[in-house]
């Protein structure tokens, strides 16, 4: 905190901090929790809740789905985030402001009016609802993420390295492959996983658009409607919990690597 700042900002981001992240600790905590209610004193300390994932033929369906869109998905948005995040960055085109603007739309208009028009579209040209169209629906909403991820690896990186390649005789694939993409490599594998991430935890838009087939945000909803069901709610969210946070802290790892990697190498350069 910057000297001579007011001590009420400490105060007031601790408070913050608590309130924001307090009940989510309280999903891991419950979930081993001998009692079917969440409420204190605890009864006891039990892994029952997690046994009984095992043997839950519907959640495994369904986390087999999740696990299938949210690879899919992390895949194809990340190559559609290379193509349009070098164009981005390299090049210099009328309406690049406007294109760039629409690409990451998805990040402040309100999901639910964004699943129910792609819901329209999709009934209306008579696409089928399945896995495919959640896949189709997730891409959308993880474009903006991997551009963004993949923008900031690229906006340091040192374009003389590609001109020198170039005037070396490599060809426009081989220059990307062996000089741009490798030094890419800790950015894109940061947009694959905040994309899986992202995919894994999304709810609204695969509501609206998986039809029969489930997900495992969908499935938990599903099971919030039983009272008997919540113990394995919990135990479940506590699983993706720490999944997601892995998950993230291993992107931001990678992200972080990308900057020192390309700041360094331009360094070498100069």
């Amino acid at each position: 905190m910057r000297e001579g700042a007011s001590p009420w900002l400490r105060y007031y981001a601790m408070a913050f901090v608590v309130f924001l992240y307090l009940p989510t600790l309280m999903i891991p905590l419950f979930s081993v929790n001998t009692s079917a209610t969440p409420s204190f004193p605890l009864k006891g300390f039990t892994f029952e809740w997690y046994g009984a994932m095992a043997a839950n033929t519907a959640l495994h369906n369904a986390a087999w789905n999740s696990l299938l869109v949210g690879l899919t998905t992390s895949v194809l948005a990340t190559v559609l985030g290379i193509c349009g995040a070098r164009a981005f960055t390299r090049y210099r085109f009328t309406g690049a402001t406007s294109a760039r603007g629409l690409i990451m739309a998805p990040l402040v208009l309100p999901e639910i009016i964004v699943a129910i028009a792609l819901l329209i579209v999709l009934l209306g040209v008579g696409v089928k609802l399945s896995l495919i169209t959640v896949i189709l629906g997730h891409v959308l909403f993880c474009l903006p993420y991997s551009m963004s991820v993949l923008i900031s690896g690229l906006e340091g990186f040192d374009v003389s390295l590609e001109e020198a390649s170039d005037d070396l005789g490599e060809t426009p694939w081989g220059t990307f492959s062996r000089i741009t993409l490798p030094m890419m490599a800790p950015a894109i594998l940061s947009s694959l996983l905040v994309s899986f991430t992202i995919s894994l935890d999304e709810f609204i838009l695969a509501f609206f658009l998986s039809g029969t087939e489930s997900t495992l945000p969908v499935y938990i909803w599903g099971q919030l409607r039983f009272a008997g069901k919540l113990p394995n709610v919990l135990a479940l969210g506590t699983i993706m919990l720490v999944a997601s946070v892995i998950l993230l802290g291993t992107a931001e790892v990678f992200r972080r690597r990308a900057a020192r990697r390309i700041n360094s190498m331009g360094a070498g350069i100069a």
